[in-house]
């Protein structure tokens, strides 16, 4: 026992650790091995296990919006929930990474190197994604509520003033970004405070471009033209599929899609169709002369009631033209849309043929 009291511990001197960058020729001792990898696992750990404690969050939080959008009745849930499932796993990460850095000297020196990127960055993110679901949810709830007429309306200028506002984000996002980095930070400084200018210069370079801006800004305010409408341009006519701040979409009705400049839209004339709703058309059959009238008439207005595609708005046989040899009997009709209206015109157009053919077969003009 005396020999055990009298043995002393041994006193170690403390470990110096190497504080200027290495000789690249110079391996890193044991004890800088052992020390860095410490650091660096608990810098990982700190760091994975806030990241995956974020996304555990982020699946929860969803899977419990899903549940909710499955049981309700509305599909606006649904939009929310696909709108803004990606901005936010994201913005998770990232405040999960942040949290970490509280922990972690490393991590901490890692999201200060991020954080002027990734903040401005992810928070445009989130703006943009919520800005473009809040649009849609309207959007839907618009068409689901109000009148063909009074969506479409609504609708055009929601599309139009959405994607206004989505250029103004990215704009304002990357400015935000460029003033993180000190290197570019006066570029990010001069797009936000020289905004007047670089308007100006941009006006006067691209000035046609600007001008189909502006046209597109302003289909959104006075609304000439709606996604849906049928419009007739240059000879060309079809339905108004997409509206964009410099261009309009139309599908004509064997499938192809006409570009046309916003401005043709306002400098020029154009047919809409379907600008209050509701258009009239017209059928002509030549029949030979001394045959009734009212026959006819009552048949066609029978036939006409009983077709779905009629609004019930006009509807009346006419004898529109008289000749030696011919008469031409008119057959007028309203639909809600030009494509109803198309469809309403052959259905008449055959069913009073096949009358005729049936009931006063010598009506029918065979000669050319």
């Amino acid at each position: 026992m005396k020999i055990l009291a009298a043995i002393k511990p041994l006193s170690l001197p403390p470990i110096a650790l190497a504080t200027s960058a290495l000789d690249p020729d110079q391996l890193p001792s044991a004890n800088e091995i052992m020390h860095w990898s410490g650091r660096m696992t608990h810098a990982t750990v700190a760091a994975g296990s806030a990241i995956l404690a974020a996304l555990a969050i982020h699946a929860l939080l969803f899977w419990l919006l899903r549940r909710v959008a499955r049981r309700s009745n509305s599909n606006t849930e649904n939009v929310a929930t696909r709108g803004f499932h990606q901005s936010m796993r994201w913005a998770f990460v990232a405040m999960g990474f942040a949290i970490a850095a509280d922990t972690d000297r490393i991590v901490a020196h890692v999201w200060t190197a991020l954080d002027a990127f990734v903040v401005p960055a992810i928070t445009g993110w989130v703006i943009y994604a919520a800005m473009l679901t809040g649009a849609q949810m309207l959007s839907e709830r618009i068409e689901a509520r109000d009148d063909e007429l009074t969506a479409r309306t609504r609708t055009t200028r929601i599309t139009i003033l959405a994607r206004s506002a989505g250029g103004v984000i990215i704009f304002v996002t990357i400015a935000m970004i460029l003033l993180g980095f000190p290197a570019v930070r006066h570029v990010g400084a001069t797009l936000i405070a020289s905004a007047g200018l670089f308007g100006l210069a941009i006006g006067a370079a691209a000035q046609p471009a600007l001008k189909s801006l502006v046209a597109g800004i302003q289909i959104a305010m006075t609304q000439p033209i709606r996604i849906g409408d049928f419009v007739v341009v240059d000879g060309e006519n079809g339905s108004v599929e997409d509206i964009r701040l410099s261009y309009v979409v139309v599908r004509t009705g064997d499938e192809r899609r006409l570009i046309i400049p916003t401005t043709k839209f306002l400098d020029t004339t154009f047919q809409n169709w379907t600008r209050v709703g509701g258009i009239t058309g017209s059928v002509v059959l030549p029949i030979k002369p001394g045959f009734p009238i009212e026959p006819m008439r009552q048949t066609y207005l029978t036939l006409l009631a009983a077709n779905p595609a009629w609004d019930h708005r006009t509807g009346h046989l006419q004898v529109s033209e008289a000749r030696v040899g011919s008469v031409e009997i008119k057959l007028v009709m309203s639909a809600s849309g030009p494509t109803a209206l198309g469809g309403l015109r052959l259905d008449m157009r055959e069913a009073m043929l096949e009358w005729l053919r049936q009931n006063q077969p010598d009506s029918l003009c065979k000669d050319t």
